[in-house]
């Protein structure tokens, strides 16, 4: 059975560690599942997520950015989630368009529909089949970061608290506008209750 289930949240929301933790366990039950993030996914979208997420390019302009995604998105798309859904596989990725929306049309203010639009073109209107929004306060994210030696400082991450409010509140608009493929997951959680609530989530989805 092939599924397209997207991870999206804040900065610092845990999402990609509850991924991966939730790959092992869907693996572990016999699910063959593929891995993959946004930007990046393949050599070329990575080269492009390079770019996008680089703490020396604080001049690039917002709807560069939002085009380097899409541009990311589509190469990712022809690449490595296309053929895997085809192949009937299950596909977990670390974001995808939504972020495009809360973070370009939403916190940067071009518009959700504008980015929407730009995004329809380079995905052929491809949306998830399910959409995971780990929820957290962006005051609670942040430290997360702070705290994390391991964890990698990219450009995003020194915007301003505004802006991840931004985010935030673009994130649960989202999860309004589309109910049928979004569920909101509490983020602030220790990490073994996210990890349940998603796993839930995700077999339930695939239970249908």
């Amino acid at each position: 059975m092939s599924l397209f289930i997207t991870f999206e949240g804040g900065e610092g929301s845990g999402k990609s560690s509850v991924l991966k933790l939730l790959d092992e366990r869907l693996r572990q039950e016999g699910y063959q599942t593929v891995l993959t993030r946004e930007p990046g996914g393949t050599p070329i979208a990575e080269q492009i997520r390079n770019v996008i997420l680089d703490k020396a390019n604080t001049k690039m302009d917002a709807r560069t950015e939002a085009l380097l995604y899409a541009a990311s998105r589509r190469q990712h798309l022809v690449e490595k989630v296309w053929p895997a859904l085809k192949e009937g596989k299950l596909v977990l990725c670390d974001r995808y368009l939504d972020s495009s929306l809360a973070y370009q049309g939403g916190a940067r203010g071009l518009g959700i529909d504008n980015v929407l639009n730009v995004n329809m073109f380079a995905t052929e209107g491809t949306f998830p089949d399910l959409t995971l929004l780990f929820d957290i306060e962006p005051e609670m994210g942040l430290a997360r970061i702070a705290a994390s030696a391991s964890r990698e400082v990219n450009r995003l991450d020194l915007e301003k608290l505004d802006f991840h409010h931004g985010v935030r509140k673009t994130f649960l608009s989202l999860a309004k506008r589309y109910p049928d493929r979004f569920v909101i997951i509490d983020a602030s959680q220790p990490i073994e209750k996210v990890l349940e609530d998603a796993y839930q989530t995700v077999k339930k989805r695939l239970e249908k």
